[in-house]
């Protein structure tokens, strides 16, 4: 990864080029990361089900991409409800980091996704990630954040990926006006992961065969940013599923 960007201090604190919710850019940010390439990022331009049909399934994570309207009309009331996170050790339901590094909050999804879905399971063996998921575990929620925004690692992985997108890769000066949340169905149950919260959020449980694009599924989890976005009549929003390859 030759010629990558730097981060920048932005008010003292390391800040990053955002990310583009696309698949290209995540696909290239996991082969960065040392994520197996059975893992495959697919836009999800309509919830209806014949759209929804040509999406490899199950999709048991989902990113989403919204404006700050949008997501400040959806989850101000949230926000407060939830306590501050202060778990470690193996056996928390699910890896939650807060957010430290300024415009990481698409590297926080992913990262909150592969973390969490299937155990871990598609970081590729011996891979920095690998370790770096593993020594999360054990840390209390503010090492766990220290970890990762002092990993020249993911800074490199993020930066290369971020300056490949399909438009002008803008400064890390240069205002975000968009948030990134990950979605993630574990044991079951979904997971709202966001690091720009106090911690993880349980959404429900879904049944038996159902996947976060089912009926239920998109109701735990991107259905209330759709609505604020159709009743406002404002704001961009991007959705990405993952699926992993057989």
């Amino acid at each position: 990864m030759s010629s990558i960007p730097s981060a920048e201090l932005v008010d003292g604190r390391k800040t990053f080029i955002p990310l583009e919710n696309n698949p290209e850019v995540l696909s290239r940010l996991c082969s960065n990361l040392g994520v197996s390439p059975s893992l495959t990022f697919h836009d999800v331009f309509s919830t209806s089900p014949d759209l929804l049909a040509l999406i490899p399934r199950p999709i048991n994570a989902i990113i989403l991409l919204a404006d700050w309207p949008i997501y400040k009309a959806t989850r101000s009331a949230v926000e407060p409800t939830i306590p501050e996170y202060q778990g470690s050790g193996p056996d928390e339901p699910v890896i939650w980091i807060k957010q430290t590094i300024g415009h990481a909050c698409g590297l926080m999804a992913l990262l909150h996704c592969i973390f969490n879905l299937d155990g871990g399971s598609y970081i590729l063996p011996g891979s920095s990630l690998g370790s770096i998921r593993e020594e999360s575990i054990g840390l209390k929620p503010h090492l766990r954040a220290k970890l990762l925004y002092d990993s020249m690692f993911l800074e490199e992985a993020h930066m290369e990926a971020a300056s490949r997108g399909a438009s002008r890769a803008p400064s890390p000066r240069d205002d975000n006006h968009h948030h990134f949340i990950g979605f993630v169905q574990k044991d079951g149950e979904v997971w709202e992961l966001n690091g720009g919260m106090n911690g993880p959020l349980l959404r429900g449980k879904l049944l038996d065969g159902e996947d976060l694009l089912s009926e239920r599924g998109l109701s735990l989890t991107v259905q209330d940013f759709l609505d604020e976005a159709a009743k406002g009549g404002f704001g961009e929003m991007s959705i990405v599923a993952i699926s992993a390859e057989s």
